[in-house]
């Protein structure tokens, strides 16, 4: 294949990618997504034991110009009264000459279901900032409507979202829809660019104790958005010495991934992922990189809490682990 038949190529798909992002409005992308329950599903913050903060940096089909970028910031807080939570996410998120900003701030609310399990509902509310600027890109056809006279677009959407969230030590379900505000256009030149569409998410995991000190973690997430396929994550991974992660997660149709995770201390948490895509960009792509940093604040000082109190009560007998089974 030419250089111009591969430029042309990539072009082709990385245009149809960005048609996927304007006309379906999915939420980004992420490998590690047992890591990133809190930024697609305001329910999860509840059930954190200790607040936590976590960064995350995606770089997607390396070499290829225009890929997708993602930098994402969360943070989710317990309160007091071991019943309810607060979240808060910031997620940029790049495409060529499109980019959307998206910030939400969540709140949730848990109730026993029994002894052991627990089931927590959450709203969030926020917005979205929805950037294209035209001269970072070459049209075939820049006569097109919604292109024709215009430099740059940007307008903010309001989101609203909810989720529940249904966990007990040794597995977790939960369901959310990041916003239910559809059907929101810019304006009416532009109207045929973008329209927003509701994402479903349903996320699941368990643990699996194997050995002494060893532990089999399979989890999955789906997507569906509206006249899109529905995106098929399945992931397996293994806790050694209750620090050391590592594992494999498949993509359908799209990519194979490897994942390593390390928990440096009782509050750092260190995570990586390679995704190669199994696709026709697997010929082009140099692959996708996902890291991940997780700071527990409270952990690895010594002190028990009254959330760590009553997990214990609850849970006595059961062995202690640095993390918890649901990966955060």
């Amino acid at each position: 294949m030419t250089p111009t038949m591969k430029n042309c190529l990539l072009t082709h798909i990385l245009l149809l990618t960005a048609i996927s992002l304007c006309f379906g409005q999915k939420e980004p992308q992420y490998t590690q997504y047992m890591y990133n329950i809190g930024s697609f599903n305001p329910a999860y913050s509840a059930s954190v034991e200790n607040a936590e903060l976590s960064g995350l940096y995606r770089a997607q089909w390396i070499d290829v110009p225009g890929a997708p970028r993602n930098i994402r910031f969360g943070a989710n807080f317990p309160l007091n009264n071991e019943k309810m939570g607060i979240g808060f996410n910031v997620i940029n998120d790049e495409l060529g000459p499109v980019k959307q900003t998206f910030i939400d701030v969540a709140y949730s609310y848990q109730i026993y279901v029994s002894e052991t399990t627990k089931l927590s509902f959450g709203i969030d509310a926020g917005g979205a900032l929805f950037n294209i600027d035209f001269s970072e890109g070459t049209f075939q056809n820049p006569n097109e409507p919604g292109i024709n006279n215009q430099q740059e677009l940007s307008n903010f959407n309001p989101t609203i979202g909810a989720g529940t969230f249904l966990y007990d030590e040794n597995w977790y379900l939960g369901l959310s829809v990041p916003n239910f505000l559809t059907d929101v256009l810019l304006n009416e030149e532009t109207a045929t660019l973008v329209t927003e569409k509701m994402q479903f998410n349903f996320i699941g995991g368990y643990v699996f104790d194997i050995a002494n000190r060893t532990k089999f973690k399979p989890a999955f997430l789906l997507n569906y958005t509206d006249g899109l396929p529905v995106n098929v994550n399945l992931s397996a991974n293994f806790l050694f010495i209750d620090a050391l992660t590592v594992g494999a997660a498949y993509r359908f149709d799209n990519a194979f991934s490897g994942l390593a995770g390390f928990q440096i201390s009782n509050s750092l948490f260190l995570g990586y992922a390679y995704d190669y895509n199994t696709n026709g960009l697997g010929e082009f792509s140099g692959g996708t990189h996902e890291a991940i940093l997780k700071f527990y604040l409270g952990r690895g000082s010594g002190k028990s809490n009254s959330r760590d109190k009553n997990k214990k009560e609850n849970w006595r007998g059961k062995p202690k682990q640095i993390d918890s089974p649901r990966f955060f």
